[in-house]
């Protein structure tokens, strides 16, 4: 059984003594800013804002319940947009848009500003998965394609236990006319070379189609073992193996001894406090809150057995090199780290405030990364330009954009730091942030450095508004309606009139089947052909893969010509989702109902009896997506709906949710990746007890009464529940 948390009463609140321990021994050391000046600084802004913070979440359950009253007086009608428009702006849902401008945010790191490329997404509660991520800002190419299913295993090229050369040598000629595709050659392929090229008098001897490209090169004993290019603002990095062709790594050979080619792939990392994690109190934020502390401090690391061996993981150093002109030069060796904290919903026990109710986990969350963040200034190992980049997500319209923004000048002054150096990405994943997406960035027009589309967080968010206005079309018709679409543009085309390229990221949302390699390099070009200059990625395998479609697609040339299409329809983007004609067949129904009964119970299991907040969970034809509180969001909000609307029955949904659970048993009980595979508790068989079946249940049957349809309330109240065993 847990213990019961203690408390320290600090000016005008508790503070966990776990937490209080960790801020005054670990985050304040060795910075200029002294315990007291913090905690009266603190203490003083978390008075101010918290009231602040709980007026905007009632404000947003009042805008719901007008937004429910208007479908329900005019319920299964056809809905006139022009009339739903003016309603929406009657209630102050939809803003009018004011002038242009552009966004004047300033010290952008390059990797930000002008690097476009992959972005990783990593649970902060992981130690070693942070190390692996940060790391992925160079991955090997051969290793990633000799591990991952765009080889085919035919012809005897399978992968295998033990190093299969029949694959290498596939590998070899898939790498190599990679480079005929990306560094050309003049009148010769890089399959033809016979010799490793030289460098003499810095200059290197082997013609290029553009000299441009070669940017510098190593030296090992005085011969060349490395040769750096750059393509699209991405580099790639060919090793040679000058002593023959033994190495393990390419034990067969190749005509020039390339020995390995390394693509600069993972150009940033979200390190995450938010969906991916399960942090319900002291003791899981302080997890958290240590591993980036950790990172910025650039001493993080992790012993681990692999294979019999034992490992020791830490953070890549930077890179060196000698350029064309001779002289010593560095690039950063890791993904530049960005944070997300979480977003203004939720409380944490970690601060009990006066009146006795907790703090506003999104102000802590400010204050304590942003701190983290200091320790990082003298060293400059992570952001060379002495910026926070902080994502906040679920952020519903401008005026709790607003709110960031007086949060972050609320840290800035109390950590003494320089005003807007705290900077702001923005999750554009609510509704009434994408209709009013253009004023949202106006009120953080001078720190905002990223917005991104969240799919799956957007599409809860669309099924829980228009909850009342009719069953919902089936989950995988989602990604081809029209709204989606509309989505996806308006933040492109907002992002660009509101000068964001060259100066900040426009993303895209998660690739979920870190198996299928293959299929994300045929559709994942999509991306940054749509305009967006990062994309997420499930590993580092996946990041260097997604590589190659930013050598492919100059993204700043696609943002010229986007800039000149017509927008998206405001109109369009209002369209909601519902069913014209509720005709399914039963079979139809349920396998709609196993498929999202299956998400919903793969995630939840873990989540709460694993605190495990982001795993690979296999859908109901055994494929692994990547579960997090978002595709519970939509999964859980679409059955709620089809419940409320009479799709299914209460009855109908239970029995599947039983024996959905028998088969996420099985799955589990079979799966080598679990944290802790011989402490998991099967639900089937004891249902009435089972505490993830119990929360899993109340996620669908109370999932209409959520707030926003948000997971976050049950998962946490049922988790604290399992931790108090």
């Amino acid at each position: 059984m847990k213990k019961k948390e203690e408390y320290i009463k600090i000016k005008n609140f508790s503070v966990s003594k776990i937490l209080f321990n960790f801020i005054n021994n670990e985050l304040l050391k060795g910075i200029h800013i002294k315990k007291n000046k913090f905690w009266n600084g603190f203490s003083k802004a978390v008075t101010e804002l918290a009231p602040k913070n709980k007026k905007l979440l009632e404000k947003r359950e009042k805008i719901q319940k007008s937004i429910d009253t208007w479908h329900i007086e005019r319920k299964y009608k056809n809905l006139n947009l022009k009339e739903y428009m003016k309603f929406l702006k009657k209630i102050g849902y939809l803003l009018k848009p004011g002038p242009n401008f552009k966004i004047l945010t300033k010290n952008v790191d390059n990797e930000i500003s002008s690097i476009c490329g992959p972005q990783l997404v990593c649970p902060v509660s992981n130690s070693r998965f942070l190390l692996n991520a940060a790391n992925a800002r160079w991955v090997s190419l051969y290793d990633s394609l000799y591990g991952a299913d765009i080889i085919p295993e035919t012809h005897g090229a399978l992968k295998g236990n033990t190093y299969n050369p029949i694959r290498g040598k596939k590998v070899i000629e898939y790498s190599l006319n990679l480079l005929d595709k990306y560094i050309p050659l003049k009148n010769k392929s890089w399959n033809n070379l016979r010799k490793i090229p030289e460098i003499k008098n810095n200059k290197l001897i082997l013609k290029l189609k553009n000299p441009k490209q070669f940017v510098g090169y190593n030296k090992k004993s005085n011969k060349i073992s490395s040769l750096l290019f750059v393509n699209n603002n991405l580099h790639i990095d060919i090793l040679f193996n000058q002593v023959g062709n033994m190495e393990p790594n390419n034990p067969d050979g190749n005509k020039i001894n390339i020995h390995d080619i390394f693509l600069e792939s993972a150009i940033s990392t979200i390190c995450d406090h938010e969906d991916s994690v399960a942090a319900v109190d002291a003791e899981d934020k302080v997890l958290g809150y240590r591993n980036w502390l950790e990172l910025m401090k650039g001493n993080l690391k992790v012993k681990f057995l692999k294979k019999g061996k034992k490992i020791i993981r830490k953070l890549n150093a930077d890179r060196n090199y000698i350029s064309k002109k001779g002289k010593k030069f560095k690039l950063h060796g890791r993904s530049l780290l960005l944070n997300r904290n979480v977003g203004h919903l939720m409380t944490t026990p970690a601060i009990l405030l006066n009146d006795g109710s907790e703090c506003p986990e999104g102000i802590l969350d400010a204050f304590v990364t942003s701190l983290a963040s200091i320790h990082d200034f003298k060293r400059k190992g992570n952001s060379k330009t002495n910026s926070i980049y902080i994502v906040k997500p679920k952020m519903h319209g401008p005026e709790e954009c607003a709110f960031t923004n007086l949060i972050f000048e609320k840290v800035e002054k109390v950590l003494k730091l320089k005003k807007n150096q705290i900077l702001c990405g923005i999750m554009d994943e609510e509704r009434r942030t994408s209709v009013n997406l253009k004023e949202c960035i106006r009120v953080l027009k001078n720190r905002v450095f990223f917005i991104n589309t969240g799919f799956l967080d957007r599409t809860g968010d669309e099924i829980h508004t228009s909850m009342e206005s009719g069953p919902m079309i089936l989950k995988g018709n989602m990604k081809s309606s029209k709204w989606i679409s509309a989505y996806e543009n308006n933040n492109v085309d907002i992002g660009l009139s509101c000068g964001f390229s060259g100066k900040a990221q426009i993303g895209k949302g998660m690739w979920a089947m870190p198996d299928l390699m293959r299929d994300m390099l045929k559709q994942k070009a999509a991306h940054p052909a749509s305009g967006a200059n990062c994309a997420w990625v499930p590993s580092p395998t996946a990041a260097s893969i997604h590589a190659l479609h930013y050598h492919e697609i100059n993204v700043f040339d696609k943002h010229k010509e986007l800039s000149k299409r017509k927008p998206a329809k405001l109109l369009d983007l209002l369209t909601i989702p519902v069913a014209k004609k509720n005709n399914w067949s039963i079979e139809e129904i349920n396998n709609e109902l196993r498929n999202n009964a299956q998400g919903i119970l793969g995630y939840v299991v873990r989540w709460i009896d694993q605190s495990v907040g982001c795993s690979k969970v296999p859908d109901i034809n055994g494929v692994g997506l990547m579960e997090d509180r978002a595709t519970c969001r939509i999964s859980s909000q679409h059955i709620a709906n089809w419940l409320y609307h009479g799709v299914c029955s209460k009855k109908q949904v239970l029995e599947i949710m039983k024996k959905m659970a028998k088969i996420v048993d099985r799955q589990n009980l079979k799966d080598p990746t679990m944290k802790d595979q011989s402490a998991y508790q099967p639900m089937a068989g004891n249902f009435d007890k089972s505490i993830a079946f119990k929360a899993a249940c109340d996620l669908v049957f109370h999932g209409k009464f959520q707030p926003s349809g948000y997971t976050e309330p049950l998962l946490h109240f049922n988790r604290l529940i399992k931790k108090s065993i």
